[in-house]
């Protein structure tokens, strides 16, 4: 796959920058290419080939992320976080979650997670990030 220009990594950079900071709204690949000015086809490749996944499966992983920091306050129910972290479907989003983390939202939840749930998320996302195997 060819790899993005220097303008189109720019536009993908910022897209990339939208869905770290927005995770929680609704974003899907038609509005994140329209904002970097690209087809949706060419969006999605082109997102592919400069950070090696695509659109949605960043921002999942993303949400995911952030609902594992909610998820060990303890403070929310599922539900909760689901709907917190921008998912529309608590199905979806457990199942994501599991495939993820490699067990559900609510077993995670009920775990003990000891000192690490003090750990600020700027440092704990760089240890807990869910890995596709």
């Amino acid at each position: 796959m060819k790899r993005p220009n220097l303008d189109d990594l720019v536009r993908l950079r910022r897209a990339r920058d939208r869905m770290d900071r927005d995770y929680a709204q609704p974003l899907d690949v038609p509005a994140l290419a329209r904002q970097a000015l690209m087809s949706p086809g060419h969006f999605s490749r082109s997102f592919r080939a400069a950070f090696g996944e695509t659109p949605y499966r960043y921002l999942m992983t993303r949400r995911i992320e952030r609902a594992k920091a909610l998820l060990r306050r303890g403070d929310l129910t599922v539900t909760e976080v689901c709907f917190a972290v921008g998912c529309t479907s608590l199905g979806s989003f457990s199942a994501r979650f599991a495939e993820l983390v490699g067990e559900s939202p609510s077993a995670y939840r009920a775990r003990e997670h000891g000192e690490g749930a003090a750990v600020p998320a700027c440092v704990a996302k760089i240890h807990t990030r869910p890995v596709r195997g």
